[in-house]
């Protein structure tokens, strides 16, 4: 099996992707716009091929360049777990004749508006929503849905400029920091806990699944500097309390009529027990959050994923042992990491659950908490017991604490 992988070195987690395809036997052919150099040696080791292009976002001429390569005459399917590169993957399996996901089956998960009209057609739960390329129709699509609301990039990934808005004077002020975004959906505010439904999917069917927790929601996490964001994998996945979202899930995949590789969905739990679809990517969570599931059930599921996508199979007898959580952290101050507060005694105490610590180290520069989930780093812990990880997660965001400078 001879795959094609778009952009098989960045971000972070792509390397992972590569290795589980090559693991299984197949054939990696990757394009990117980094210099073969520049890959990660691991990668290096791991392809077939490699393609360079100019840009990955000239659509029409990677396209083009790829059609020109010699080893695209080898190619079975293509692959891109980038939210990004969805199109572009899309128009190179239309391009190339390989099977998979077309641009008509892959704007849907691009274009929020377009993937809620899918599911309202299908009779599936979504918030009140429209569609919005003035200022003038978000003021009239804010008195028609009522306050609060929430404006997001019709076409954006995670939390990036989305806003919840409560009153006429906020949606004043909100609308100028959109003037970049040449779409937005403007919806409904759901008031209820957000979950993760996770999959991997064999030609249509469920596979594989996770359901994570996002303690707080990452709209609050994404406002408020001095939060540090908490990401649960639930060990108790068939717990009546999710059974709403889990069939949810189902019912999405097979409305927007995914096939095979990782879906990411986020949903809504409503406090009278309603369920409301959030949004979905064929794509994988970002933020190390395929690696909490590898943690919770101690299996690669990197190579699944790369087996399920290349022989459509999914070998694991899956058990679910552990809830995993992770705690992004974000330092006080600007510049260089100083001092990092509280981390003895947190090893100390719990040192025997923590699996991962990505912490920054003394001296590194801060980064920017608005771009990035992972900010200044984490700590990954695992435990089977939900209440005694969720009091240590919290542990962990209250008493350690970085300082830059």
């Amino acid at each position: 099996m001879n795959i094609l992988l778009l952009s098989p070195g960045y971000p972070g987690e792509m390397p992972s992707f590569t290795r589980g395809l090559a693991d299984v036997g197949a054939h990696v052919f990757g394009v990117g716009d980094q210099h073969p150099g520049a890959l990660p040696a691991a990668v290096r080791q791991r392809l077939a091929g490699y393609l360079q292009v100019r840009s990955l976002w000239d659509e029409a001429a990677v396209v083009e360049a790829v059609r020109q390569w010699p080893e695209a005459r080898r190619i079975d399917k293509v692959e891109c777990l980038w939210e990004p590169g969805m199109l572009l993957a899309a128009r190179l399996r239309e391009g190339l004749g390989v099977d998979g996901l077309g641009v008509a089956q892959t704007l849907p998960f691009r274009d929020k508006e377009r993937m809620k009209q899918v599911l309202d057609a299908a009779g599936l739960r979504t918030p009140k929503h429209v569609r919005c390329t003035t200022s003038a129709q978000c003021w009239d699509a804010a008195e028609q849905i009522g306050f609060p609301i929430i404006i997001k990039p019709i076409a954006g990934a995670g939390s990036a400029d989305t806003y919840r808005v409560e009153s006429e004077d906020e949606l004043r002020a909100v609308l100028p920091r959109l003037g970049h975004v040449p779409e937005v959906s403007v919806e409904e505010f759901v008031d209820g806990s957000e979950f993760t439904f996770d999959t991997v999917c064999v030609e249509g069917e469920v596979a594989y699944f996770n359901v994570a927790w996002y303690r707080p929601r990452p709209l609050v996490a994404r406002s408020n500097e001095w939060v540090s964001p908490q990401v649960i994998a639930l060990r108790h996945v068939d717990q009546p309390a999710l059974a709403g979202g889990v069939k949810l899930g189902h019912d999405v995949i097979r409305a927007l009529g995914f096939r095979s590789g990782f879906t990411h969905m986020e949903w809504y739990l409503k406090a009278d027990g309603e369920v409301v679809f959030g949004e979905i990517g064929a794509r994988p969570p970002g933020a190390h959050q395929v690696d909490q599931m590898n943690y919770a059930c101690d299996f690669d599921v990197f190579r699944e994923w790369g087996r399920a996508v290349a022989w459509g199979r999914f070998d694991v007898d899956i058990q679910r042992k552990y809830n995993v959580s992770t705690i992004y952290k974000r330092a006080h101050g600007q510049g260089q990491i100083q001092r990092i507060v509280g981390l003895d005694r947190i090893r100390r105490l719990h040192g025997e659950h923590i699996v991962w610590d990505n912490l920054l180290p003394i001296g590194a520069s801060r980064r920017n908490w608005r771009n990035t989930l992972v900010s200044d780093g984490f700590l990954m812990l695992r435990h089977p017991e939900l209440r005694t990880l969720v009091d240590i997660s919290d542990d962990i965001g209250e008493n350690l604490q970085m300082f830059a400078g």
